[in-house]
């Protein structure tokens, strides 16, 4: 999946941009306080989208 296509639907999910690091940003769902890397590659591989929407708690059919 595309990098921006995918921050657009964490954003539009409710989660926020916690901070920058050097190789990923990390992202927080503030409806639970969770909280997890998002790499910097231009693509990300459909396993570790599935992966990140998981330990967020987002369900993937609210991001369709």
């Amino acid at each position: 999946m595309n990098r921006k296509e995918f921050i657009r639907k964490l954003n539009q999910s409710g989660c926020v941009l916690h901070r920058h690091g050097a190789r990923h940003d990390l992202y927080l769902n503030p409806a639970n306080g969770k909280k997890q890397p998002v790499p910097r590659h231009t693509e990300i591989d459909e396993k570790l989208v599935k992966h990140i929407l998981k330990h967020l708690g987002i369900h993937e059919q609210k991001i369709d």
